[in-house]
């Protein structure tokens, strides 16, 4: 399917248009109210919850793009590396409580093991 410049071009404005409203619309909902009990309490909620479910899923995401990939190609080897490696970084995030440390570590596991036994 081909598109043409001004169908590109009004694609581009919607898409700056949709970005900007995400980026301004917690301004926008919070603008000219109290900070009452209400509104601080959904605030710590937000920022309580939101980063962990924002990771988790985006790991679930990336782990069963690679898990179905290989699956589909017959790899199973690069499914257990990445399985292998999220294991290594969820077990060093539970014991050390170390972002940095976990995700470089699991990481490093996957590199090696895709490297050194990549069948």
């Amino acid at each position: 399917m081909k598109i043409d410049s001004s169908e590109a071009l009004l694609l581009t404005v919607i898409m700056a248009a949709v970005v900007f409203f995400c980026r301004a619309f917690p301004f926008l909902f919070f603008l000219g109210k109290k900070q009452g009990l209400k509104t601080e309490a959904f605030i710590g909620f937000i920022e309580k919850v939101v980063p962990p479910l924002a990771m988790t899923v985006l790991t679930l995401n990336s782990i069963s793009g690679i898990i179905y990939e290989n699956i589909k190609q017959d790899n199973f080897w690069q499914g257990a590396f990445a399985l292998a490696a999220a294991a290594v970084t969820v077990i060093l995030h539970l014991w050390r409580r170390s972002i940095l440390l976990s995700i470089f570590c699991g990481t490093a596991v996957y590199m090696v093991f895709n490297r050194f036994f990549n069948f």
